[in-house]
């Protein structure tokens, strides 16, 4: 995910960047470091430092507390950097959204209105709205009033007329909302002023600077009519990776002048071998055998054996492979290799990096009718507390939105099955 705002700097010609990364980073920092510190990519006159969450006397807990206070905490390192540098604007961005944007158009407008702090704005429609800050503005797209995640009456409050979109986003009645993305545009003094004095006992631009500034300040709003996906949670994640596999997509990754840059992988084709594939993205190094894999995305080094049939999933791939004599012996041993085993069937579901699944498994949190049943007549469970239907002779299952199960290596969120990273899910398991 970091990719998409280092490429959208990049190809936006900004080259000086700071990446701030806290609970369990050492995957991010790792990426970070062989991608744009390592040589993977090069660009002149640029820097890319990542600044990590420190412990430090006067606050022991040592971890951002918000947005906000993730910049206060390294401000000093900011403050040192524009002493040397000719800095009068800066950009903050999310790290979890999907979109292709020119910061540089974001920062022009910023410039022209001599915006204290400029906000990049969608429109999003009622379903989506509660779960971002919603903005208010008047015509000459000064912001009024700002509101994070609201709801019921104060959700309708922030409802605005979007007609002037229309050239747009077709139908302006379904998108009644102007939703903040996220990424903002921040004059240096402003940002160190709110950070330091006005503002320093707050600790998130959204829910609490936010609201206040466009009282204070010149805040405005900058509308982007774009593809654009928040994907800061399970579903969004999942949700989003699976609409990349739809003809036609609406976001397109194959632009030549606008590219995703990432850490080069050197590894060889995937191998297919007798398999039916519908609607997928395949990255390398997969070995597929004799499979079928429907609207789903398989990462790199994944493996999927005899009989697999994979739906609706995001698999996320492996980062070490097994050789076939590796793997060999964990089957006589009674052990699971890397990757999916024969006859297992899949669907709804994200798969986490060097996860093993066993042969004849059923991982299917939906109302599945017959062959789950079936299989569960002589395969062990593995299921948290659920309704069970009967209809004649079959079982209805009702799909789980919500469970915790670490210890058998896996979660569900939103009705999603996440099976987790190096996890193991033995032969004949039912989820």
């Amino acid at each position: 995910l970091i990719d998409i705002p280092m490429s959208n700097c990049f190809n936006s010609g900004i080259n000086k960047i700071f990446v701030m990364t806290q609970f369990n980073s050492a995957s991010l920092n790792r990426h970070i470091h062989r991608t744009y510190l390592g040589g993977g990519i090069n660009f002149t006159d640029g820097s890319v430092q990542v600044l990590a969450a420190t412990q430090m006397p006067e606050d022991p807990a040592g971890w951002f507390q918000g947005t906000a206070d993730a910049i206060r905490k390294f401000v000093w390192v900011l403050e040192d950097y524009y002493n040397h540098k000719d800095i009068e604007h800066i950009v903050i961005l999310s790290g979890d959204q999907l979109y292709r944007m020119n910061y540089m158009e974001l920062v022009q407008k910023h410039v022209d209105d001599n915006a204290d702090i400029t906000i990049s704005c969608a429109p999003v429609d009622e379903s989506r709205a509660s779960n971002y800050g919603l903005v208010k503005f008047d015509y000459t797209g000064r912001a009024l009033q700002f509101f994070e995640k609201p709801m019921g009456a104060d959700l309708e409050s922030m409802r605005v007329d979007t007609n002037f979109l229309s050239y747009a986003i077709g139908d302006t009645q379904k998108y009644p909302y102007i939703a903040s993305m996220g990424v903002y545009v921040f004059k240096r003094d402003a940002l160190l002023d709110i950070l330091k004095s006005k503002y320093a006992q707050l600790h998130d631009f959204g829910s609490e600077i936010l609201p206040r500034a466009v009282l204070e300040h010149n805040v405005q709003a900058y509308i982007f009519t774009g593809y654009w996906e928040d994907v800061g949670t399970v579903k969004s994640f999942f949700d989003a990776n699976l609409a990349l596999t739809e003809q036609p997509s609406k976001f397109e990754f194959y632009d030549p002048e606008t590219p995703f840059f990432t850490a080069p992988r050197y590894l060889p084709p995937t191998q297919l071998d007798k398999c039916k594939i519908r609607d997928a993205f395949i990255s390398d190094g997969c070995l597929l055998s004799e499979c079928s894999i429907k609207h789903s995305v398989v990462g790199v080094c994944s493996r999927l054996r005899s009989g697999c049939e994979i739906m609706d999933t995001m698999m996320m791939g492996a980062d070490i492979y097994e050789t076939e004599e590796e793997a060999s012996k964990l089957l006589l041993a009674g052990k699971v290799p890397i990757g999916i085993g024969e006859n297992t069937k899949i669907r709804n579901c994200i798969i986490d990096m060097n996860a093993r699944i066993g042969k004849n498994v059923v991982i299917a949190n939906s109302k599945v009718r017959e062959r789950i049943y079936m299989a569960a007549k002589t395969c062990a469970l593995i299921y948290p507390k659920a309704s069970v239907v009967t209809m004649g002779s079959h079982s209805l299952w009702q799909g789980i939105q919500e469970a915790d199960r670490p210890e058998e290596g896996y979660y569900i969120r939103s009705g999603i099955v996440v099976i987790l990273k190096n996890a193991t899910i033995k032969d004949g398991s039912v989820i």
